[in-house]
């Protein structure tokens, strides 16, 4: 009997789709975890559809639905981590050539059955499985005489089932247009979800083992093969304990036999800050017993903290670094140059203000070791090339190997690759909305499009590491942009520099927050006003648009409270009084008469962008 039998009545198809992973764990392993990825990706699908409280987010793939803020809120930190295991583990399936371990396999029943295990408890309008219940690898079936499946294959019948699966972004876009069915149903499980709310959950979800598996899994995916003993449990002398000896978790090593990285692993649901001292001492010994101090990181699990303490502090990232990355990193801390000192391209930029911004970001970065800059520039003045210019300065100073230009549209980003071609053509740009594959020092995107490629992997790592990009630009930051694709900025440890024309007295409060910043108070501001002055720019001009309303057309509350009090038309023209009592709707039948607006267009001098 299958060990998520109590799925088969409310959920027959994540019960059809476990039950293959569960049969193919231990003879083909890499169409179980397959499986398994796609039973949960038949439950979250179903959680959307039923469970009003979830949010659908820009996007309705997997990776996006079990991010969303209302996802994470509803299953836990425990199921959302279990969740990012199968996801990971089931991609790796479709998109590696590399053999895929039975243990991995296992793993992915394992996280599966605990997230069947939670939908049950939370969501079943009928009988709910005991708490007691657990995951017995020892009753997977054994190995079967099945013909194993190719990436590619899988990869295929990816495709087939999700041109079959049903869009929720396309069933759920007009909420007020939900058939009946659906809402009795989505009333039914709001009243399961109380229920359950009501008794606690004992159930045992081994946090302690994903929380060690996920360090595991990370740093495979950022290539750290682990297969080495002195990767692991790394004997170090000189630690301040009355053996004078400890055991380091992970070593992360260079090809020249040094020590790149360590990771002090805390199988805690504590803060993984908990281990930075501990982890400090460790480098210590490595430094001097290797003659290079490593880059720390330490985790719980669930939380990363990278700290190179030869230049910045601690921060919170979102996984590990690659070898060729960590290696940049610590060559960086006797090549990068002084930037105060650094030259100025004046072939991309040649106004005062470009080069007082650019010194200005550059100052935050080098001496008050800020890792954001915001910078307030009007529309014509010339934020592009403000940032190419910067582009080039950090470039050639050795603080940016490779670089993130985002853009919300295409026009704007096709407008940038040709900005970047034309005054910085050696970087390389690369469009990475037409050119998926390309490689070079700059790359040009849209959100989605970079947010569809942060989960790409090949050959079971992942194509844009979180150490990928040195420095991250977002064209036109505001609160929005932060809302819907902030799991970018989150993700890659990175420079970030912020672009926008809002004037910084009109930002908003949050856009400063997400920045460092205090309220008001950019990295540096170049105003419409000071552009106009300068003679950059030219004031804005009014301009009178005529346009006809018939007489008495308004039907607004406002209008016609207007017309009974004033007695007088939108038009200027007097009315005939009208009684109180009468709630006749004025004739629309008349002649119309012309009334003029104003509106401001913003015109730029013809040299505006430079």
């Amino acid at each position: 009997m299958s060990q998520f039998a109590f799925l088969e009545r409310e959920w027959a198809g994540v019960y059809d789709a476990a039950a293959r992973a569960e049969h193919a764990a231990r003879a083909d392993p890499r169409t179980a975890c397959f499986y398994a990825r796609r039973a949960l990706e038949l439950a979250v699908a179903w959680l959307y559809k039923h469970d009003a409280a979830l949010k659908l987010p820009y996007q309705d793939n997997l990776s996006a639905l079990i991010h969303e803020p209302t996802f994470k809120l509803a299953a836990g930190e425990a199921v959302f981590n279990k969740a990012r295991v199968l996801v990971t583990l089931g991609n790796r399936a479709v998109h590696s050539h590399r053999p895929v371990p039975v243990d991995d396999a296992v793993v992915a029943l394992r996280e599966l059955f605990h997230v069947s295990f939670w939908l049950a408890t939370n969501y079943s309008r009928g009988s709910r499985p005991e708490a007691a219940l657990a995951f017995d690898a020892a009753r997977l079936p054994d190995r079967a005489t099945t013909a194993k499946q190719t990436a590619e294959q899988l990869q295929k019948l990816q495709e087939e089932l999700s041109a079959r699966d049903e869009r929720l972004s396309v069933l759920l876009s007009d909420r007020a247009a939900l058939d009946e069915e659906l809402k009795r149903l989505r009333e039914e499980v709001a009243a399961a979800k109380r229920e359950a709310s009501a008794r606690p959950d004992t159930h045992n979800y081994s946090e302690a083992e994903t929380r060690d598996y996920f360090i595991d899994l990370l740093l495979k995916e950022a290539g750290w093969a682990l297969d080495q003993p002195r990767d692991r449990e790394f004997e170090v002398s000189g630690m301040p304990n009355r053996e004078g000896k400890g055991f380091v978790d992970y070593v992360l090593w260079g090809d020249d036999g040094k020590p790149l990285a360590l990771v002090e692993a805390k199988r805690t649901r504590r803060d993984p800050r908990v281990g930075q001292h501990q982890a400090k001492l460790y480098a210590d010994c490595l430094e001097r017993q290797f003659g290079q101090r490593p880059v720390i990181f330490y985790s719980n699990g669930y939380d990363h903290w990278l700290w190179d303490d030869a230049t910045y502090p601690p921060r919170s990232v979102q996984g590990f670094y690659k070898k060729t990355e960590l290696e940049l990193l610590i060559q960086r801390r006797t090549t990068r140059k002084d930037l105060a000192t650094a030259e100025i391209s004046s072939t991309i930029v040649e106004r005062y203000y470009q080069t007082r911004s650019i010194r200005r970001i550059a100052e935050s970065f080098q001496r008050d070791h800020d890792r954001k800059a915001l910078v307030v520039m009007a529309t014509g003045a010339g934020k592009t090339r403000t940032v190419i210019a910067l582009s080039d300065l950090l470039m050639r100073c050795n603080w940016a190997k490779r670089i993130l230009f985002l853009a919300d549209r295409v026009a704007l980003v096709n407008q940038a690759v040709g900005a970047f071609k034309t005054f910085l053509p050696e970087a390389s740009p690369v469009n990475l909305v037409t050119e998926r594959d390309a490689e070079g020092r700059v790359f040009v995107s849209t959100y989605p499009t970079m947010m569809g490629l942060i989960d790409e992997t090949r050959e079971g790592q992942r194509r844009f590491g979180v150490g990928h990009f040195d420095l991250v630009i977002i064209d036109e930051a505001h609160r929005s942009v932060f809302q819907k694709y902030r799991a970018i900025f989150d993700y890659f440890d990175s420079l970030l520099v912020g672009l926008t024309a809002t004037p910084k007295e009109e930002l908003d409060r949050n856009t400063y927050r997400l920045f460092d910043l205090e309220n008001g108070v950019p990295t540096d501001a170049y105003s419409l006003d000071e552009a106009a002055r300068d003679g950059f720019l030219v004031p804005p001009k009014a301009v009178s648009v005529p346009v006809k309303f018939q007489r008495g057309a308004s039907t607004t509350p406002t209008c016609r409270r207007k017309r009974r009090t004033t007695g007088t038309r939108l038009n200027g023209t007097r009315a005939e009084p009208r009684r109180p009592q009468s709630r006749r709707r004025p004739s629309t039948s008349g002649s119309s008469t012309p009334t003029r607006l104003t509106r401001s267009l913003r015109t730029s001098w013809s040299g505006g962008s430079r």
